[in-house]
């Protein structure tokens, strides 16, 4: 049967590769591999068995054996912002070969633990307990451990505890090594159709008026891409502040749920992204990007221009000298040039009016 389904030469192939084979039921087994592989005759003539199977299994690659152990420290790993699968391997070696593993939410981290089959033991680290915990951790590291930290999305310390732990580790000249993994902000930009040349990532806003309408002010000056993350219960508020403060023309995307099953863009202005949301409150994460404010490009006025403010100034009694030096601070031209326009254009003028002659410039230094 298995002759007539394979082509004649790799058949005939096979089988002179397998006749020496003292055991039968390996060679059966072998053939029966073939079968199912009939694209890959030539290779699998070439494996044993157990290379076979190890070759066409699902298990998930298996580090490199040159990777030597992990050295104490404190290790920052980057987690899911949402699915499960937007995780590296060197992340899960890493928790996998941690003595502890801090976590935001034990509950919210198990989950992950669980799917990956991680049995390293959690220990609650969040902004209500940080200080508590800092001593013993550090204790912890002092005598040799390896300590993951985590948070419930993305990464350590980016808007989530862990930044001043870092800075402790760092003082204390403990290694502090991150394991790069999702972001928001980073995936939401890069997916935005805004600027990426540069930007600033803002995070959350304080929740007092007063420090958060300082904060948005600067940022409506800016000309870079502003990025913010804003709670679905905020956003209305947010949406407010923003289209008062930046404009209702300016560009915004409004990233939710990214990696999730209702990841979603919205793109428009601020002004249709408030009315839009009054009426249609948004749940999940969200982060809001915004455009940075466009530059006005300076025009160079004419000398004619020029001239026209000189004369406006100087017939509403103004010297030269302060006509020039006003109409200089108004323009991105030169005083010299200014100077030597007035004193081209209404020298003369100025000097019959005083009864003394026309000023001379001074002689310019070769």
């Amino acid at each position: 049967m298995l002759t007539r389904r394979l082509p004649s030469t790799a058949a005939a192939f096979s089988w002179r590769r397998w006749a020496g084979l003292p055991n039968l039921a390996r060679t059966r087994t072998s053939l029966q591999s073939l079968s199912v592989f009939p694209n890959k005759i030539g290779l699998i003539a070439l494996c044993s068995t157990a290379e076979i199977s190890a070759e066409h299994t699902d298990s998930p690659p298996q580090p490199s054996s040159k990777q030597g152990p992990l050295k104490p420290g404190l290790y920052l790993v980057g987690t899911p912002i949402g699915n499960l699968e937007d995780i590296t391997l060197r992340a899960l070696r890493v928790l996998k070969s941690a003595h502890v593993i801090l976590s935001e939410d034990t509950r919210h981290s198990g989950k992950l633990l669980h799917h990956y089959n991680i049995k390293t033991p959690l220990l609650s680290y969040h902004k209500f307990n940080e200080s508590q915990r800092e001593q013993t951790v550090l204790r912890r590291l002092k005598e040799g451990e390896i300590v993951a930290l985590i948070s419930d999305a993305g990464m350590p310390g980016i808007s989530d505890p862990g930044t001043e732990l870092a800075k402790l580790c760092v003082d204390e000249n403990i290694p502090v090594i991150p394991i790069p993994g999702p972001s928001a902000f980073v995936a939401a930009l890069s997916a935005s159709g805004l600027s990426t040349d540069e930007f600033t990532f803002v995070g959350f806003l304080s929740k007092h008026s007063g420090s958060r309408r300082e904060r948005l002010t600067v940022s409506a000056n800016e000309t870079t891409t502003q990025i913010f993350y804003v709670p679905p219960h905020k956003l209305h508020q947010f949406l407010e502040e923003t289209s008062s403060l930046f404009g209702v023309t300016r560009q915004c995307v409004i990233a939710r749920e990214l990696t999730k099953i209702h990841e979603e863009f919205w793109r428009g202005t601020l002004g249709d992204a408030e009315q839009w949301f009054t009426t249609h409150p948004p749940r999940g994460e969200i982060t809001v990007l915004i455009e940075g404010k466009e530059v006005t490009p300076v025009e160079t006025p004419s000398e004619s221009q020029l001239e026209n403010d000189l004369r406006d100034l100087i017939s509403n009694g103004h010297s030269l000298s302060t006509a020039v030096k006003l109409v200089a601070d108004g323009t991105s031209v030169r005083r010299k040039t200014i100077y030597s326009i007035a004193l081209r254009k209404f020298g003369q003028q100025l000097g019959s009016e005083s009864g003394s002659e026309t000023p001379k410039p001074k002689p310019q230094r070769e």
